[in-house]
């Protein structure tokens, strides 16, 4: 059974980040969408709900994670090519991100990744599907 995926992340400002993704061709769900959610769509399974501090604080009982300091963890997007994955990194770093860490080349996989606005860090990465072995 396929699951779809959630993820929940507090932001400073709801509106820039919302700003940030769709310069990079990221689409919003608007039905789940407010002053203080943004629902952004990674695919038919997968979705990110960027939530203001305040709103994020609701569901959770203890502190959020200071990600000027630590990770609290890594999202990692695919691209459909090693071009695809510089574009997107390059446009989010000219967007307001941040880069992070060295380019990973391992020839049949590449990546690179950036830190959005709030310093959440987000790995695109492509792999070669030839690469991959059949089930």
């Amino acid at each position: 059974m396929a699951r779809m995926l959630f993820a929940n992340m507090p932001v400073k400002d709801v509106a820039a980040t919302k700003d940030f993704f769709s310069t990079l061709g990221f689409e919003f769900n608007e039905v789940f969408s407010d002053e203080n959610a943004a629902s952004m769509v990674i695919s038919d399974q997968a979705t990110v709900m960027f939530l203001s501090d305040a709103r994020f604080k609701d569901f959770i009982s203890d502190d959020i994670a200071d990600t000027t300091r630590s990770r609290e963890v890594l999202m990692c997007i695919s691209a459909d090519s090693r071009d695809e994955v510089d574009s997107l990194v390059d446009s989010a770093i000219a967007a307001g991100g941040t880069s992070w860490m060295e380019a990973q080349d391992h020839g049949f996989m590449y990546g690179r990744a950036f830190r959005d606005l709030d310093n959440h860090v987000w790995e695109v990465m492509w792999m070669d599907p030839s690469a991959v072995p059949s089930e």
